[in-house]
């Protein structure tokens, strides 16, 4: 599955439900980023399943913003409508298929559960 350019309008049509989404906070302008930007892509395309986000903080400055995005790339994985993992820089392709197995075997029960712990 090709990368989907997240905007205001349809982030919580694509990060919001079931499922996995991986998000990519970029700009043209930023040479990690241009160089994390081909590997994002290719391990898009490894794993059609997953939702492959991208967001432009120059043309996306409140989503930017909402997410505290002070460091590009910022990387940001999401289960089931929850953050699980969120960090500035550009990880290896290696890395990043890693990552992408970790966010797979959370058992999101357990992570409900936490989180109902800590609200209540």
């Amino acid at each position: 599955m090709a990368t989907v350019e997240l905007t205001a309008e349809n982030f919580q049509d694509e990060v919001g439900g079931e499922g996995i989404t991986l998000i990519d906070f970029w700009a043209e302008w930023c040479g990690p980023c241009r160089m994390f930007g081909p590997i994002f892509e290719r391990v898009s395309e490894r794993h059609p399943d997953i939702t492959f986000g991208k967001v432009d903080t120059e043309a996306q400055q409140q989503l930017a913003a909402e997410f505290q995005i002070t460091s590009i790339p910022t990387l940001i994985a999401v289960r089931d409508g929850v953050a699980l993992y969120a960090q500035p820089g550009a990880l290896p392709e290696v890395a990043l298929e890693e990552l992408v197995g970790k966010v797979r075997e959370v058992d999101m029960a357990e992570v409900r559960a936490k989180i109902a712990e800590q609200q209540g």
